[in-house]
């Protein structure tokens, strides 16, 4: 019911009015007040243990380096060229192409580039000429933003040009240019992730930041809560060849220590109104170099390695030259390794069948990630 305000001046007076407008804003307060109790018990939830299920959904945008969600920061000194292979490494995502022997998933790429954006235009036109394509879902922002403050109008700026796109990565390059405060400040730092946890959040997708090196070179600048948030970190260097070399540094419940190299070649684009040429880089695989580092071996993979191992070194010998198995190495047949692990990786009570199973998948393996080779009846570690 409206109540005239007119008429409770005439019938209760002025204290008659105070007393029913402070009713008004008590009731509104604690009728907002409980509005926001429901919401926050409505978002706080809880999984009992037997209904916990394992996710088997695709973990990694690109097989091992890139996860499919979470923070990433790629690391590195100025002029090593971390941009022009995180591009290269998310146009690769955007195409749905296979990355240097890797697995992908694609999905949509939004780019925001805070340096460097007159040469990015530059950058897209050699990759477009490199791969002979002319279209991709890839999105590049140049507008100039400051995080945690743009953060909200960042993902609104998203919601309402892709709404009908689920961007799956978005790269802040670089952080350096794009946070508010200092590097060194806990508070700007902290800040400036969680914006980066909104974003993530928001579009349920990875978030790459681009970062520099300190003063000494052997970790991101600045406040280390960048990387005790971030679900992978990799490192970007020159090595003595000056190729670019991406090492993954730490991944969250995924392999650490590989490895991928890559040359930039330098490549004329165009040429500008003066008629001076334009020139940018392409990013290439460098020459015999795929991963410098070998994977791990788990499992009975694991297990039937330490048994190669342990047969070589009692009874291994070096064959005679053959142009298929490096000269000087070690090996033992086939035929011994597998008896070997039949004996020391498995129970009597298992098949011959599940064991001869068993070691097939744990050999298939050790030869995926390059830790043997074989020829013939010939095995030795790589």
């Amino acid at each position: 019911m409206t109540l005239d305000a007119n008429a409770i001046l005439l019938n209760g007076g002025p204290d008659e009015l105070r007393r029913l407008t402070d009713n008004g804003k008590r009731f509104k307060r604690d009728e907002t007040k409980e509005q926001t109790d429901a919401e926050q018990k409505k978002r706080i939830t809880f999984t009992a243990f037997s209904k916990i299920l394992l996710s088997t959904g695709s973990r990694y945008l690109v097989k091992g380096i890139i996860p499919s969600i979470g923070l990433v920061v790629a690391w590195g000194p100025p002029k090593c060229g971390k941009s022009f292979w995180v591009f290269d490494l998310t146009a690769h995502v955007a195409a749905g192409w296979e990355y240097r022997g890797r697995r992908v998933k694609q999905c949509s790429v939004v780019y925001f580039a805070f340096e460097g954006q007159e040469g990015f235009s530059a950058r897209v036109e050699a990759f477009r000429k490199q791969h002979d394509v002319t279209d991709l879902p890839f999105y590049l922002s140049g507008n100039r933003v400051v995080l945690p403050h743009d953060g909200p109008a960042v993902i609104k700026a998203m919601e309402d040009e892709f709404p009908h796109v689920h961007p799956g990565i978005v790269v802040l390059d670089t952080l350096n240019r794009s946070i508010a405060g200092s590097e060194n400040a806990p508070e700007d730092m902290t800040a400036y992730v969680r914006t980066a946890d909104m974003i993530r959040d928001r579009f349920k997708c990875v978030v790459i930041v681009i970062h520099h090196c300190g003063v000494d070179g052997d970790r991101p600048r600045g406040h280390t809560s960048l990387t005790a948030a971030a679900d992978a970190q990799i490192a970007v260097s020159r090595d003595a060849a000056r190729n670019v070399v991406a090492r993954v540094e730490f991944m969250k419940d995924g392999p650490e220590g590989d490895q991928i190299i890559s040359t930039l070649d330098a490549v004329t684009v165009g040429e500008d109104d003066e008629g001076d040429e334009i020139t940018s880089c392409i990013v290439t695989p460098a020459d015999g170099a795929h991963s410098g580092t070998k994977a791990k071996a788990t499992g009975q993979a694991a297990t039937a390695l330490r048994i190669l191992q342990d047969a070589l070194a009692f009874g291994g010998e070096v064959p005679a030259a053959n142009p298929n198995i490096p000269a000087g190495t070690r090996t033992i047949s086939e035929q011994r390794w597998r008896a070997d692990c039949y004996a020391g990786m498995f129970s009597d009570d298992l098949t011959q069948t599940s064991k001869q199973k068993a070691f097939v998948r744990a050999a298939k393996r050790l030869q995926e990630i390059h830790l043997i080779g074989k020829h013939g009846d010939h095995v030795w570690l790589a």
